[in-house]
Formats: C-alpha cells, structure tokens, sequence
C-alpha cells in the first residue's frame, strides 16, 4: 500500500514540473498547460490530507478546484484563440500582444 509521502512525492514532482514549464517556457498553450499541472498536485495534496486526517472536505475542496480549473482553462485557451487569431505571435513574450 502507498503511503502519504508516495502522494506528497508525486504531488512535489508535479509541482516542480508546473513551475519549470511556467517559467522556462514562452508558448502561451505550454504554460497554460503547466499551471493545470501545478492545480493538479495541489489537488493530489488536498486528497492526500483529506484521507490522513479521515475528513472529507479536503476532498471537497479538490472538486471544486477541479471546476475552477476548467473554467480557467476554457476561457484561457478562448483568450490565446483571440491573441493568436488576431497576431501571428506565438509566444507570449510580447509586452504588447493584449493592446489591440
């Protein structure tokens, strides 16, 4: 059987991985994609504890994080649509991409 410091390992590699992604790359979809990995291993932390401590909120709010984790990426993904559609740019280093 897994132990909690199994989930807080993959949750920590998780992370690293999201935060390496946001900072070293410059496409907009890679750090997009890399913030849901960093929403991801907060949710594996939340269930982790949620089955620790034997409480079921923490399970709760990881569901919750999930909604608010789709909707930011639905309307993220609508935005860099919008920035590509209207620039030919396809990185998001551009101080004025968002100034139509």
């Amino acid at each position: 059987m897994l132990s909690i410091e199994h989930y807080f390992f993959l949750s920590f590699a998780l992370f690293l991985l999201g935060v390496v992604g946001v900072v070293m790359r410059r496409n907009a979809l890679v750090v997009l994609m890399s913030v849901e990995l960093i929403l991801n291993a907060v949710n594996i932390n939340l269930v982790a504890f949620s089955r620790w401590f034997g409480d079921a909120s923490g399970q709760a709010v990881a569901i919750l994080l999930v909604v608010v984790a789709f909707a930011e990426a639905v309307v993220g993904l609508a935005i860099i649509a919008a920035v590509f559609r209207r620039h030919d740019a396809k990185t998001g280093d551009e101080k004025d991409m968002l100034s139509w």
